[in-house]
């Protein structure tokens, strides 16, 4: 990937003024990094300013709402897109994870000031608060429906929600309740997440890291600090079984259709007639051990192992043979199920950590624990950058339609409109 250009977080608004100054830079791999700046010359009669580069850079586009820059030396370009809407009074302290609904009405979000909230995505009106969690709520996220909530917290119970009224109406237990050893990578991304203090604790605290649904949400899956990995009977409150025991923390997973050509195994007993979509359906690990796994969700057999550079937070299928999964020393690498011993290719951008990975049209949207947030897409030779959270982590990232909503350790929920581009 081309060298990355950064720019000052709040340039759209820097830029709005007579005279007003913006900095941008460049980061050439192995070589020293390129400094410059944007000026403001005055807005035009369309409310667009005109904006000049310094030496090295060119702007090549503006718009309200996004610049698109480049440096020629380094035939480095990229677009920035800064937010439509900051939604600021949803959480007090640092979002941890959030998702929109299928229809695209409500959101959902989670945060260390020990809350999980429903809001309006159009404008972030508070509308529920879910209590029943004991410590933080570490991931929640929509049904298919719209209309129910799956959580996960630190308690190491697994909760579904009402979004209408806010009752808990299944709480699943299973988890273990004493933590797997903590590792060192382990311990950073506590610590990207929370301040110190507060990830000493959590690291002896079990917890529910992140949750898959399969199919509509008859059954779900969910992935532990213990280890293990769980799929549930929503309708009947039980877990159907352990579909991996990895003896590290699983700090991701996903859930994908396989393509035909792969071959996920057979089960060695008859599935239960409670497992509803899990066939033809492959599990995907991200562990803390560095190993990310790849199991056939029906059968349990290993189609993969792939040893990485650091330990895994993050996954997300791209198709029925493509995937993605993230480390904690900054590299996305993206692998080819049918033949995954070598990585289609290997994304670095910074050492910080990735911390999530969404598959968006004809690429994915990846955010780092330095505040980057982007989008990669096949048909175009530039990135888009999102801006606005300077260099707190971007933690999470979710998509409906055209706009795109990110949550961060500043506590603001950011909403983008791919419109604007």
């Amino acid at each position: 990937m081309a060298a990355p250009l950064r720019i000052q977080s709040d340039w759209a608004q820097a830029l709005r003024k007579d005279e007003g100054e913006a900095w941008l830079s460049c980061h050439p791999p192995g070589k020293p990094s390129l400094y410059g700046s944007l000026t403001c010359q005055g807005i035009g009669l369309d409310g667009i300013p005109e904006v000049t580069a310094s030496e090295g850079f060119t702007v090549n586009e503006i718009n309200k709402k996004s610049i698109h820059i480049s440096c020629p030396k380094e035939n480095a370009s990229s677009k920035f897109l800064a937010p439509y809407t900051t939604f600021s009074r949803i959480h007090t302290k640092s979002i941890t994870c959030l998702d929109i609904s299928s229809r695209g009405g409500l959101g959902v979000s989670s945060s260390t000031d020990g809350t999980m909230k429903i809001w309006q995505a159009s404008n972030g009106e508070l509308r529920r608060v879910l209590e029943g969690h004991v410590f933080d709520v570490n991931c929640c996220r929509f049904f298919p429906s719209g209309l129910v909530v799956l959580s996960g917290g630190m308690d190491a119970q697994l909760k579904i929600w009402s979004a209408e009224d806010a009752s808990c109406v299944v709480t699943f237990k299973g988890h273990k309740g004493e933590s797997c050893c903590v590792t060192q990578a382990g311990l950073k991304l506590l610590r990207s997440r929370d301040s110190p203090a507060s990830a000493s604790q959590s690291a002896g605290i079990t917890g529910i890291l992140d949750t898959a649904i399969v199919d509509r949400g008859r059954n779900v899956v969910s992935a532990s600090r213990d280890g293990t990995a769980r799929l549930w009977d929503c309708g009947r409150s039980a877990c159907l079984g352990v579909l991996a025991d990895c003896g590290s923390s699983i700090n991701g997973v996903a859930v994908g259709a396989a393509d035909n050509s792969i071959n996920l195994g057979s089960p060695e007993q008859m599935p239960s007639e409670r497992e509803v979509g899990t066939e033809a359906k492959m599990l995907l690990l991200a562990r803390e051990d560095k190993k990310l796994q790849c199991l056939g969700l029906q059968s349990r057999q290993l189609v993969f192992l792939f040893i990485g550079s650091d330990a895994f937070n993050c996954c997300t299928f791209l198709s029925g043979f493509l995937l993605l999964a993230g480390t904690q020393d900054g590299n996305i690498y993206q692998l080819d199920v049918r033949s995954p011993r070598a990585p289609v290719q290997v994304i670095h951008r910074s050492g910080a950590p990735v911390l999530s990975l969404l598959s968006v049209r004809d690429g994915f949207i990846a955010s780092q624990g330095d505040g980057s947030c982007f989008i990669v897409q096949q048909d175009l030779d530039y990135v888009t950058e999102l801006t606005g959270a300077d260099c707190d982590p971007v933690y999470k990232v979710a998509t409906w339609e055209k706009q795109i909503y990110t949550c961060c350790r500043d506590g603001l929920v950011r909403r983008y409109q791919l419109s604007d581009l």
